[in-house]
């Protein structure tokens, strides 16, 4: 992605959005392909995540933006249900402004160019929104422009040789021909197979 690519993250914001309200109140400890997160972890890593990136769009820099994603469990708020697609909202609305996808801003506690971050939120959506859907046994169709960028993100990472391999964990091989979000979730070190665990 170069600084002059500017995706709307609208339509990738509010599928995620979405998909969340379709998740049932008794399915917030049920597995997702994230080995480290139930739903609601995961839940609570998006909304975290989709403040962090706009503030990181506003070079808002702060608390939000200097936590590092690993150093604590993610929180899902009591109010989630009304929150998320709050700020999935913002998120969106925020990376609308050309400002966001130049110069320096910080995501994560990481330094980095704004066109770059604009690429890691739009990965983010894109391959949690296929986390969630896979882990509550719902339909996924990404937004076409947005799984584009972030296969090509993913891609990037992969053949990256100082990375040693894909960015979230070893790549998963795919078929040939396989469509691309396949190819996409491969590339994060998914399995585009995964089913939830039955339970007996």
């Amino acid at each position: 992605m170069t600084e002059t690519t500017i995706l709307d993250l609208g339509p990738q914001a509010r599928i995620v959005a979405g998909l969340a309200a379709g998740v049932p109140d008794g399915g917030l400890a049920d597995p997702t392909p994230c080995p480290e997160y139930a739903v609601g972890d995961l839940l609570g890593h998006l909304a975290g995540l989709a403040v962090a990136f706009r503030d990181a769009a506003r070079k808002d820099l702060g608390p939000t933006t200097d936590t590092a994603p690993g150093s604590a469990a993610p929180s899902l708020p009591a109010s989630w249900r009304g929150e998320l697609p709050r700020v999935l909202g913002e998120l969106a609305e925020a990376w609308e402004d050309p400002a966001a996808w130049s110069g320096m801003t910080r995501a994560g506690g990481v330094d980095l160019p704004g066109d770059i971050a604009g690429a890691v939120v739009i990965d983010e959506l894109v391959v949690h929104g296929w986390d969630l859907a896979r882990a509550t046994g719902q339909q996924y169709a990404p937004d076409q422009s947005a799984l584009q960028a972030a296969h090509a993100f993913l891609l990037a990472a992969a053949e990256d040789e100082s990375r040693g391999g894909g960015i979230f964990g070893p790549v998963v091989p795919v078929r040939d021909g396989a469509p691309l979000l396949d190819r996409a979730v491969g590339l994060s070190g998914r399995d585009p197979g995964w089913t939830p665990p039955t339970t007996r």
